[in-house]
């Protein structure tokens, strides 16, 4: 267990009402949660895998795998799928050469759908680390991926 995982153990009591603030903690630590960590936290609060497994798959913000230095979502949501967010999720996955729930080579993208992100007024919409852009288009799509990419020009 390394030195992250013992700190973390030592700052809570070994109460299962600790889960959730624990797998926060873990999540923001490492940026997912390892098998490790989740070992470390079923012995340490004696709970059984399957339950702290079913946990971190019911919340969204924890995941299994690593994930990209710049997680982009695309709502797929009903306004922004019938105001053309597909198409915006088609191009993300062409110019990134990856499918939804995966993680570039380089650690820089992760790609994710999200249903809702309640910004029906602005769709359609997709996210980079959560900051919004709304009434996207494949073109705005391709102009923030330039930036990122170190391609293009910011235009801030």
């Amino acid at each position: 267990m390394d030195e992250f995982m013992q700190n973390l153990l030592e700052k809570y009591l070994p109460e299962k009402d600790n889960l959730i603030q624990m797998l926060n903690e873990v999540q923001e630590h490492y940026g997912y949660i390892p098998i490790e960590s989740q070992k470390g936290l079923s012995d340490y609060l004696e709970i059984p895998m399957a339950e702290i497994y079913g946990v971190v798959t019911f919340y969204s913000r924890f995941s299994l795998e690593p994930q990209g230095k710049y997680k982009i979502s695309v709502c797929l949501g009903t306004a922004c799928y019938v105001k053309g967010s597909q198409k915006i999720m088609d191009r993300l996955k062409e110019r990134l050469k990856i499918e939804e729930g995966q993680t570039t080579e380089d650690g820089m993208f992760t790609i994710e759908p999200m249903r809702c992100v309640g910004a029906c007024g602005l769709a359609p919409v997709f996210t980079v680390n959560g900051e919004v852009y709304g009434k996207a288009t494949v073109q705005k799509l391709d102009e923030v991926l330039d930036v990122l990419l170190g391609t293009g020009t910011d235009g801030h």
